[in-house]
């Protein structure tokens, strides 16, 4: 019952759009649906009919090849049966000899027979006229057949009460629910429908090279070998393996070598690998929204259920129940487990990584993602977000302090492995994090003295062009630490003289006629409990360095709720994230990494 209601309803989703093109051009809903199921119908029909005529002609033509299929034959079955053979006469030899039957004079075994004994009985049964043979033929085809009018029937009246039927579920769901039922329905009919049209333009593409490559290599009917291909591909990873078998068995009975046989196969195989794992995940990641994973999982599943039908409607089907567990709390967990979405963010991935001390994946991660985007940007979506969730970890008890050292100490291999003069290659495996006490020192200081060692006490050199440096401040601690390195580093990374100071340092500060090389100084966000001091460095640096522009950063991250306009009134523009910061005083070089991005997407 349930197989042709699925089946009926996957392809009224399919149809959907046609019938829609066809309304919005004055036809009505009954004629609109029944002249695209004509059309349809008659399309599938129309193709099955000439594949027919074609495999009958591929039958005819067998005949010819008879003495190449025998030789073929007799020699995969001598290089199958061959080693099996020799297996069995060395177990034979070495195994103890069972005692042999009475043999007669011609050394024919002798049976006794008893008197008692039965006589053996053969039951044949009797030879069928034309009409038992046409009988169980109507037989075996009327279950397809009644199955085919059963779906056509229901696709009929599931398209002619679409809007009827939707309207019901929304009732269904209940007045509160109108939104998100409404949202659910459409992305899964939206998701079925580009589905299947990009799996049709993959699947004739597919079928059209292969015709080509057969063609090519001189096979017969490769036109009709080329279009099966196409075809069965809809069946996941089944279809395409049986399409390579039968193309391999028939090259090989038509050719007296096994050359033509080995390279078509070759070349169908490559085929294959190219659109499966080149094509396929550029298409689809686009149509699909299901993991690998899940389409193996979903064909095993569905066509344990239903068979073949199962086969052919297990990635919708899955695909209608990872849509609806985006709206549908309950359905959630098919979601996560099947979606080809991330089930984390970016942030959570790097904090789960750094918790467990994998500075190698961390900066695997980190290396693809900054061939189309800035570390500024990595900061502001992976890194300072993982920090985030790590501290409030550490508020609530959640991680001890070996676990916090852990993750400082991951922290700052990858923070010190992606600024340290260019991408470069990857950590080993088997390297470890850089054996720092971080639990007693903050992060931030331990970066800023790891810069410190190679750049200098003043992190560069003085001797610099007026109005080229920007100073990266904060109030003593480890948040403000952190932040100021952080985008120093990508500042650093974007060739923008950027360094790091501390309010209370006054050894650290040059001479005051230096602050005339400070163009731009970045505050990071009050605090509440910071917030007086904050103001007094604030007052302090526009005292200081007057002509320089003073900036904060209230990053999206941020759990302060101190006033903007309160902050507003000490500083000259508040920006929310470290990219619009390298934006602020390096808009050229922030908008080549933009188009970098763009480019790459």
């Amino acid at each position: 019952m349930l197989e042709p209601l699925a089946l009926a309803s996957i392809l009224s989703l399919v149809i959907a759009p046609l019938i829609r093109t066809m309304r919005r051009v004055g036809i009505g809903q009954l004629p609109a649906t029944l002249l695209s199921v004509v059309v349809v119908t008659t399309a599938v029909v129309g193709i099955g009919t000439i594949l027919a005529f074609q495999l009958v002609a591929v039958t005819g033509d067998l005949p010819k090849y008879r003495a190449a299929i025998r030789t073929k034959i007799a020699t995969v079955r001598e290089l199958t049966e061959r080693p099996f053979a020799r297996i069995e006469a060395e177990l034979s030899a070495v195994s103890p000899q069972a005692p042999s039957a009475p043999v007669g004079k011609r050394g024919i075994n002798t049976v006794t027979v008893s008197p008692t004994m039965p006589l053996p009985v053969e039951v044949r049964p009797p030879r069928l006229t034309t009409r038992d043979q046409l009988a169980r033929l109507f037989s075996l085809a009327w279950g397809p057949i009644g199955e085919a009018g059963l779906v056509l029937v229901l696709l009929i009246f599931i398209s002619i009460e679409h809007e009827s039927l939707r309207d019901r579920l929304i009732r269904l769901a209940g007045q509160t629910e109108v939104s998100r039922t409404i949202r659910t329905l459409g992305d899964a009919a939206q998701g079925v429908s580009r589905f299947f049209f990009s799996q049709f333009v993959v699947n004739l593409t597919f079928g059209t090279l292969i015709g080509i490559v057969l063609g090519v290599a001189g096979v017969p009917h490769a036109a009709l070998w080329g279009a099966l291909s196409g075809l069965v591909r809809f069946v996941p990873y089944l279809g395409v393996m049986a399409a390579g078998i039968v193309i391999a068995m028939f090259v090989a009975a038509i050719d007296p070598g096994w050359q033509l046989a080995v390279s078509c196969i070759v070349l169908f195989v490559a085929l294959e690998v190219i659109v499966a794992n080149v094509v396929e995940p550029k298409v689809y990641g686009h149509s699909s929204g299901l993991s690998p994973l899940a389409v193996i999982v979903s064909a095993l599943f569905w066509g344990a259920m239903w068979g073949p039908v199962g086969l052919l409607l297990s990635t919708p089907l899955t695909l209608c129940l990872v849509v609806a567990g985006r709206h549908v709390r309950g359905l959630e967990p098919v979601t996560i487990l099947l979606g080809d979405a991330p089930s984390v963010s970016g942030g959570q991935r790097f904090y789960q990584r750094a918790l467990t001390g994998d500075a190698y994946t961390i900066l695997r991660d980190a290396q693809a993602y900054l061939r189309r985007a800035s570390f500024a940007r990595y900061c502001d979506q992976v890194l300072l977000p993982g920090l985030s969730i790590a501290a409030a970890d550490r508020r609530s008890g959640q991680i001890d302090a070996t676990q916090v050292a852990t993750i400082q100490g991951t922290t700052a291999t990858v923070a010190a492995a992606l600024t340290q003069g260019g991408r470069g290659p990857m950590l080993n495996r088997r390297r470890r994090s850089r054996d720092v006490s971080l639990l007693d020192a903050n992060l931030g200081a331990h970066l800023r003295q790891m810069r410190e060692a190679r750049q200098g006490r003043w992190q560069g050199s003085l001797d610099v062009p007026l109005r080229s440096v920007v100073l990266c401040a904060g109030l003593p601690g480890e948040r403000d630490a952190v932040l100021s390195e952080l985008l120093v580093r990508s500042l650093r990374e974007a060739d923008v003289d950027a360094r790091s100071a501390t309010i209370d340092g006054d050894d650290e500060r040059p001479d005051p006629d230096k602050s005339e090389l400070v163009s731009t100084i970045f505050l990071p966000y009050p605090l509440e409990d910071q917030l007086d001091p904050w103001v007094a460095a604030a007052t302090r640096l526009r005292d200081n360095v007057p002509h320089a522009l003073l900036a904060t950063i209230r990053l999206s991250i941020d759990t302060s709720t101190v006033s903007q306009p309160l902050v507003e009134q000490h500083v000259d523009i508040v920006l929310r994230s470290f990219e619009e910061a390298l934006a602020f005083v390096a808009p050229e070089r922030s908008a080549k990494w933009q188009g970098t991005a763009a480019a790459v997407r």
